[in-house]
């Protein structure tokens, strides 16, 4: 892939009918000082990060990435991966982590973390957020933004967590509702509350693509692609084709290699008809009028994609060719995805059980099914009881690492701030740790401005400086 990626993943908690319901904002707390403070994961932050962030939040993690609460939740942001194998097991660390923690607490009976995106009982949405290292040059005229909505409003036939019913979120500008057809299952979590394709306040109007440029890195060669429209995978096959196949789309953006005449009329609606869509023929209008299916958008990607990357290298090469068997086997041999694509892999399962039971589709008992497809507890979750077939299932087990939750990647700037992290767990400094530099005594700091340097060198001659106010050092 050899491109700077990082998922952020907020995690729901679900509590089991003995623990108290107030206690559900309490334990991603109780989890997160559990780590900081007593399984010493990593360092908290001294300093108010925001408004919404004050000291003791949230901190770095001993594997360079970043773990703290927002609105209720606890979010944990994948150290920068240079490589998709890398990825995606840092992103499971995340999943590591917390129930590790539930272990250790003794509440792992009481207590589940849920990777999900809705909140069945309430409607509320939390988000899995992508964050792609793009060249600053990298050109986003109108075409070429519409052009890659329409590759992510149609990627969900792969991408899709699926989800049981629908939710009908007001649009920003709060236009009423308008009666809709009622909904049994969809392929994405997400897509119903995405209201906007493009815009920068992420918790008022969330949208396909977050405008906010913002790279943590230096800004006069980078800009940071940040996305709001993707679903958490329990999968890790589907979490490696989301990241795998956008990032080579991305490529393609900043060559010039786009295909042309492929821009929607409307991502947002197409998003949503998409993912509704109970005929799973996907059918999407461009803004020129015609008409195409949301499997079709997705073969003229990945053509250009293997016309012009598929010599960059051997990670590459096995996503191209896994972005092919699926798009081949979606239409004509599904079965071969269960384990491999969520929303098929929960459909499956979801029908297995409402034939067993005799259930309608519109039986709550199978909001309380889709929850537990996304439990990360590998000893009640859903998906953890799929055999998949042997491709799939050699990635799905091959990417797991337990040292990803305390070891940084080797190849990107996560290593050095590691480091940082691990030196002031053990001082008395005042510190801050940030994604781009860190600082100590509030008065010497070091920038990393490059995501690709490991900054190795340079972090431990910043920390070996001789400092007056060293209480308790190396």
């Amino acid at each position: 892939m050899d491109r700077i990626v990082g998922i952020e993943t907020e995690y729901g908690c679900l509590l089991s009918e003995e623990e108290p319901h107030v206690n559900s904002e309490l334990w991603p707390a109780k989890v997160k000082n559990y780590l900081f403070r007593k399984a010493d994961a990593g360092t908290i932050d001294l300093h108010y990060r925001d408004y919404e962030e004050p000291p003791g939040n949230g901190g770095f993690l001993l594997n360079g990435g970043r773990l703290y609460l927002d609105m209720g939740h606890i979010e944990y942001a994948s150290p920068e991966c240079l490589h998709l194998h890398d990825l995606v097991t840092y992103e499971l660390a995340g999943d590591d982590l917390l129930q590790s923690s539930l272990a250790a607490l003794g509440a792992e009976d009481r207590v589940s973390f849920i990777k999900n995106n809705v909140d069945h009982h309430t409607g509320a949405t939390f988000g899995c957020h992508e964050n792609y290292l793009m060249k600053r040059e990298a050109q986003f005229t109108p075409p070429i933004l519409g052009t890659l909505l329409t590759f992510l409003a149609t990627r969900q036939i792969f991408t899709g967590a699926g989800r049981v019913g629908q939710s009908n979120p007001l649009a920003f500008d709060f236009e009423p509702q308008q009666p809709e057809a009622q909904v049994h299952f969809q392929l994405s979590q997400r897509a119903d509350h995405i209201v906007n394709d493009i815009y920068q306040w992420v918790q008022f109007n969330r949208a396909i693509i977050n405008a906010r440029d913002e790279p943590l890195a230096d800004y006069r060669k980078y800009r940071r692609l940040h996305l709001l429209i993707g679903d958490s995978n329990m999968s890790p096959y589907a979490t490696a084709l989301k990241i795998g196949t956008t990032a080579c789309v991305l490529s393609l953006l900043e060559e010039g290699r786009l295909p042309r005449n492929l821009v929607l009329a409307d991502a947002v609606q197409s998003t949503r008809d998409v993912s509704r869509d109970p005929t799973q023929r996907w059918i999407v209008r461009l803004e020129n009028g015609k008409t195409i299916g949301a499997l079709d958008v997705q073969w003229e990607f990945h053509q250009l994609a293997q016309k012009y990357l598929h010599n960059s290298s051997a990670e590459t090469k096995w996503l191209l060719e896994n972005w092919g068997f699926v798009l081949e086997a979606i239409p004509y041999n599904r079965h071969a995805l269960i384990g491999g694509v969520d929303w098929i892999t929960k459909k499956w399962l979801l029908e297995a059980f409402v034939e067993s039971e005799g259930l309608s589709w519109d039986d709550p008992w199978l909001q309380s099914i889709d929850l537990e497809y996304h439990n990360i507890d590998p000893r009640r979750g859903l998906f953890f009881g799929v055999t998949p077939g042997k491709r799939i299932a050699e990635w799905n087990n091959h990417v797991r690492c337990p040292s990803a939750t305390h070891v940084p990647p080797a190849n990107t700037r996560a290593s050095g701030r590691a480091l940082a992290v691990s030196f002031f767990q053990s001082c008395n400094f005042p510190y801050v740790i940030n994604w781009d530099s860190i600082a100590c005594d509030s008065r010497d700091f070091l920038v990393m401005g490059n995501p690709f340097e490991t900054y190795n060198d340079e972090v431990e001659r910043f920390l070996s400086r001789p400092r007056a106010t060293n209480s308790g050092g190396d």
